[in-house]
């Protein structure tokens, strides 16, 4: 009587064409499948997870592709819970005769026949009863399941939702938390293991039943083993696998990049940044190294930018994200802090341009006073007269503030804000010479994108922080090439920290008031890196210094990217490289009155024709005068930064060809003008 039970319900359920019938009804009347809730999930630039978040109630689940799991995984699952899974229409109808003959035989359920179809069915709308009516309705989810998904769209749905006890939902949360890998790298004893969990997810849990889930996992290579899928000395070497004693951390890199990245889409699950977590993991065990030897109370933050894309490769905001003595959860990467004398390469930048200095230009390191303001050097010592590369490289306040006050404070913020970079200045207050010695607000991450707009030769671009969206395509030029390039080459030969090497690197550090804050900004031919150390509650640490401080952590942060550093850009054309002698008179030693006067326009010399901006058209070889008024003869005209002519307030110049030409006039006196123009 119990065959003849069983036989009926598995003809029943193998008739062609009412099953066929059946099908049919159920394809067009299945609802849409619900999409189950997944944690959201921050990844870098190739897809490796950074940080995942939690559901609401506490459970990871995490969103699985079949295509991206390991294939003997699932092939493992599929010979273990379901082998006719590709063959099937969502129910087994001989595994369901098993298990109604083994009912009625028995008088108990001794396996439910569910495929793995059915699983996901119940996993979608879970119920605690068992009754014949209930394995009805999952049935009919099963087929519905069938009809609206392929076979490796519901084997991902089982592979996101199955239990692996706890709070663990998902192949992926499973294997993240038991072996600290992706599900695509699984051994055969932990992929063993991954089959056997879901059966039973509380009572197998590794972490609180080893002896339990070793017996599982080997049960479930005996079965592989009888199937053929995997040979003796496989299983011996797999039962020979130890069994994890512990739950593993989630990842959690760049985090504060992470909640930034939430904060700014929160309807996305998914969050690809620029990031690179090799890099980035590698920043953060620096940064947590050295944050242990400063002091209490101290963090440091990083930033790195591949410099030809604007990509932001690592972002480290914290020497440790959960250290409430250090107020590791603060972003020090954006957070407004007095950039020292960090902003000094751009005040050089600008007077090269302007052409009222050379890199080898001498200049006065003396007690000098600039209206009420008389700036100091650090060390309280004055040089005498230098180059200004030197004064540079050595970081002196007296020709920085002298190039300021020619180049005009608020000119230099402006250029600056317009390539990208935000100042923060009190409520009602202009730039003033303060500026160019850390009188400003600025971030962390503001200082990447600088430097590394001077490491493209002076073209600015914004920070790509994320690859799911397009990037701006806004540009802008911070500085001429050519003072791009002579900057970058000063910096090139700043002397490095104790017991590295120099030469490598293009950086400047910073000190700001008080020793609150420690900088150091650098660059290569491929990446550019800004450090910050300090207090994030902004208290002083005497004796905090950028070159003690945050330069060590700079070149440290640039071996950890690249055993070898990526020489600088070749000079551009126009490059003038010579010795002071060798220089236009005007360029030889810098006149702070003269400079001044033409930068605020008080009876100095200004270029009259062409007015800055123009356009002029040529035909042929036709000569363009250069017309002056003001200021003191003899007259040198220099084109971009060269030499091309001097004599009168007149003086003719014969463009090479078609494009974009800067032009300055210096008076004997050294009084300078510059105007841009395009010749067509």
């Amino acid at each position: 009587m119990k065959k003849l039970l069983a036989r009926a319900l598995v003809a029943t359920l193998l008739s062609g064409g009412a099953g066929l019938s059946a099908f049919a009804w159920i394809r067009s009347a299945a609802p849409a499948v619900p999409v189950p809730d997944v944690s959201v999930e921050v990844v870098d630039r190739e897809g490796r997870l950074l940080r995942p978040f939690a559901l609401e109630d506490g459970r990871w689940r995490l969103a699985a592709d079949v295509k991206q799991i390991d294939r003997r995984f699932v092939a493992m699952l599929t010979v273990y819970e379901d082998r006719r899974f590709r063959q099937h229409l969502g129910v087994d109808p001989l595994a369901l005769g098993r298990a109604f003959f083994q009912l009625v035989s028995s008088g108990r359920i001794v396996s439910g026949g569910s495929t793995l179809t059915m699983q996901v069915a119940r996993l979608l709308e879970p119920r605690s009863e068992r009754t014949f009516l209930v394995k009805l309705a999952e049935i009919r989810r099963a087929l519905a399941l069938e009809a609206r998904l392929s076979k490796d769209e519901i084997l991902s749905l089982y592979l996101t939702l199955a239990p692996y006890g706890g709070n663990l939902e998902g192949i992926r949360a499973a294997s993240l938390t038991y072996f600290g890998k992706e599900p695509r790298k699984l051994t055969l004893g932990e992929a063993a293991l991954l089959v056997a969990l879901p059966q039973s997810p509380e009572a197998r849990r590794p972490d609180r039943a080893g002896d339990t889930a070793r017996r599982a996992r080997d049960r479930v290579l005996e079965r592989l083993l009888e199937a053929r899928v995997i040979n003796v000395a496989e299983a011996e070497r797999a039962r020979l696998e130890t069994m994890p004693l512990a739950r593993r951390a989630m990842p959690l890199y760049a985090p504060h990049a992470a909640e930034a990245a939430i904060a700014a889409r929160p309807a996305l699950t998914l969050h690809r940044l620029a990031i690179d977590r090799p890099l980035q993991e590698r920043l953060e065990d620096l940064v947590r190294e050295r944050a242990a030897t400063l002091g209490q109370g101290l963090s440091i933050a990083v930033v790195a930018v591949d410099t030809a894309s604007g990509e932001v490769i690592a972002r480290v905001g914290s020497s440790d994200f959960y250290d409430a003595a250090r107020s590791g959860q603060v972003d020090m990467t954006r957070a407004v802090r007095s950039p020292g004398s960090t902003l000094k390469p751009f005040i050089y930048g600008m007077a090269f341009e302007d052409g009222v200095a050379h890199p080898e230009t001498l200049m006065e390191d003396r007690p000098t006073r600039f209206g009420g303001y008389a700036p100091e050097n650090f060390d309280l010592v004055f040089q005498g007269t230098v180059t200004a590369r030197r004064a540079l490289q050595l970081s002196l306040n007296v020709p920085a503030v002298a190039l300021l006050d020619a180049v005009g404070p608020q000119r230099l913020a402006a250029r600056l804000v317009g390539a990208g970079a935000r100042f923060e200045l009190p409520q009602g207050e202009v730039p003033g010479l303060a500026v160019g010695l850390g009188g400003v607000g600025v971030r962390l991450e503001d200082l990447a994108l600088l430097y590394s707009a001077l490491a493209r030769l002076g073209e600015a671009k914004p920070l790509t922080v994320r690859l799911d969206e397009t990037p701006s395509a806004r540009r802008a030029r911070l500085m001429e090439p050519v003072a791009a390039w002579y900057v970058g080459q000063i910096l090139l030969g700043t002397p490095p920290p104790e017991s590295a090497v120099g030469g490598r690197i293009a950086y400047k550090t910073g000190t700001s008031y008080g020793y609150r804050d420690a900088w150091a900004v650098g660059f290569d031919g491929k990446r550019t890196i800004a450090v910050w150390v300090g207090r994030p509650d902004g208290r002083s640490v005497p004796g905090l210094v950028g070159r003690a401080a945050a330069a060590p952590v700079l070149f440290d942060a640039f071996a950890r990217a690249s055993a070898k550093p990526t020489p600088l850009p070749a000079a551009p054309p126009g490059a003038l490289v010579a010795a002071n002698l060798k220089l236009p008179t005007p360029l030889r030693r810098f006149s702070p009155l003269a400079a001044r006067a033409n930068a605020n326009g008080e009876a100095g010399l200004r270029i009259v024709f062409p007015p800055d901006g123009a356009k002029l058209a040529r035909e042929g070889e036709d000569q363009i005068v250069v017309k002056t008024s003001g200021g003191l003869g003899p007259f040198t005209l220099l084109v971009d930064g060269l030499p091309a002519g001097s004599g009168p307030r007149v003086i003719p110049w014969r463009p090479a060809g078609p494009g974009f030409a800067r032009l300055t006039v210096i008076d004997a006196k050294g009084a300078a003008d510059s105007v841009f123009v395009r010749l067509q």
